[in-house]
Order: structure tokens, then sequence, then C-alpha cells
């Protein structure tokens, strides 16, 4: 029972932590996935007993990050901040990769999961999700949606949704979130599938018109909003997700500690609000569960990505 209690794995002669961790974050400094990783890494040094220390490996679209951590030593000291590009949509959106997402990874836990929010400019006729539609099959090739760039969820969400509601939109990449948005409140452009923490200021502004969110279930910050599945169109339901992943073959007691202890972080409180505050929700699942999660993202996006065209290459 004292084994099963300790607050340390013991492997061979070794004791899991016994050195500082590196957390991989495939960003910049500054953005959400960073500021996020930053919160998670504290919160992990704390209950590791040892530095969980950021390391950013910013470029091509997190697979700087995830090459660095496919190719680490398996022992549970470096962590990739994986996410759904670094582990799913990348493998479709590039010719090649020097890393597989399924073969050189183990998923330890999910960190968040956010939702789009389909949004118009106020000035557009449509007030809904319904009347977007028909308005989109009344006036073929006439809208135009902005994203944060192609291949990124922004763009992606959207094309689930055309194919799911049988329309067709203009794509209009940016180089991220905001320039698409300040195009969108100018009129440039007509809609956009984007996140919470870049619209909900200007929905509550009433300069942008939010149409549907296209997670499970309503955003406390926009309770008359309904959700896609609630609007008529439950296939369209999609969420940007982050989760942990350590390199293959790591061995099972160390990535059953990282999912364990990361489970406990996300249900504090200060982390839960903080998560809220980047217009997520705290994503609590582990181990199989996630892997086969991230499996089924696979199938899903692959064929969104085939039928869009999209390339980063």
């Amino acid at each position: 029972m004292a084994s099963v209690l300790a607050p340390a794995i013991a492997l061979g002669q070794q004791v899991y932590p016994s050195k500082p961790i590196q957390f991989v974050i495939p960003g910049a400094p500054g953005g959400i996935t960073d500021q996020l990783g930053r919160l998670i890494a504290d919160r992990l040094s704390g209950a590791l007993g040892q530095r969980v220390i950021v390391d950013n490996k910013a470029g091509a679209g997190g697979n700087l990050a995830a090459e660095f951590v496919a190719r680490a030593a398996p022992d549970g000291y470096t962590i990739l901040m994986g996410t759904q590009g670094t582990q799913v949509a990348n493998q479709y959106l590039y010719s090649s990769l020097k890393f597989d997402p399924a073969k050189d990874f183990v998923p330890a836990h999910a960190l968040i999961s956010i939702s789009s929010v389909v949004v118009a400019n106020a000035n557009q006729p449509y007030r809904s999700l319904k009347e977007l539609v028909d308005y989109a099959k009344q006036h073929p090739g006439k809208l135009t949606f902005a994203s944060a760039g192609n291949g990124t969820s922004t763009h992606l969400v959207a094309e689930l949704f055309q194919k799911v509601a049988g329309v067709k939109f203009v794509h209009v990449p940016y180089k991220g979130s905001a320039p698409a948005i300040s195009d969108l409140l100018g009129g440039q452009v007509d809609l956009a599938f984007d996140f919470p923490v870049t619209t909900v200021p200007h929905i509550n502004a009433g300069k942008l018109r939010a149409l549907a969110v296209t997670g499970p279930a309503r955003l406390a910050d926009l309770p008359d909003v309904p959700t896609t599945t609630e609007a008529g169109y439950p296939e369209a339901q999609a969420v940007a997700w982050i989760g942990m992943f350590l390199p293959a073959g790591t061995p099972a007691p160390i990535v059953d500690r990282i999912q364990r202890e990361t489970a406990r972080v996300l249900a504090e409180p200060a982390v839960v609000e903080a998560v809220a505050r980047f217009g997520g929700t705290p994503f609590n699942q582990g181990g199989a569960a996630f892997g086969t999660f991230v499996q089924s993202e696979h199938a899903r996006w692959k064929a969104i990505i085939e039928q869009s065209g999209a390339r980063l290459d």
C-alpha cells in the first residue's frame, strides 16, 4: 500500500521525477496555447515535486515541437502540449512529416476544448443559422468567410459546416484571427467561425451577430446562442482541443502519473476559471479514452481537409 500512495514512482534504481521536466509548447510566447501551457506547467510543478519548464518551439504549424518530442527519450522528462493540428490535421495538410502522430506518441491527458462561434457582421440580413443556410443557397458563391489561415481550426470547422449544410462559402484566409475579425467588422467579409475570446467582445458590443456555437453545449458568455445541434445541424458539432502527449515507449507508470496529476490540476478552481477566460472548457479525458478520441478525429478531419483541398506546403 505504501508504494501505491508514494508521491514518486520507482523505476529500477530511479525515482520519477528526479529532475526538471521539459514541457514543449508548439506556439510563441503570449498566445492562448502558451498561456495555458504555462498555467498547467506551474500547477504540475507543485503536483510532481519537480519544475516543469516551458519550452516554446513555434513554427511549421507546430510540427517543430512535435518532431522534437517524438525524437526525445521516452523517459517522461519531455512532454508535448499537442494540438488538434499537431496530432491530427497536419498529417493531411503537409506532404510529409518527420514524425508519425499515431505511432510516435502516447496520449496522456486532454487539457481544453474550445468551441467556435459562427458570427456574421451585424448588418447582414440573416439572424439564425437556418437563415444563413437559406441565404447561402439562394445566393450561391456570394458569401465569404474569414479564417486565421489555411488549415487552421477556424478554416476547417467552416469547411465541415459547409459539407453538413450543403452550402458553399468563399474562403478568405488571413494571417491570424485578429486581422480576420477586423475585416469582418469592417464588412470586407461576411462570416467567421472563430473562437469566443476573439468574438464575444464584439458580439456584446453589437458589432457582430452570433448565429451558433459549434461545441456540445451553449457558452456561459452567450447563453442565448444555440449550438449547431440545437439549430438543426448536429453533424457540424466540432471543437478545437489541446492535450498532453509523451514519446511512444514511455513506461506506463509514468504516463499514468502524468494523467492522474493533470486530471487533478484541471479540477482546480483557478484552472477552471482561467480556461473559461480563454473561451474553453476543461477537457477531462485521459488515457485510453483520450487516445480513442484522437483516433476518431483522424477519420473526420482527413475527409474534410481532402475535400477542401487545403495544403500548407
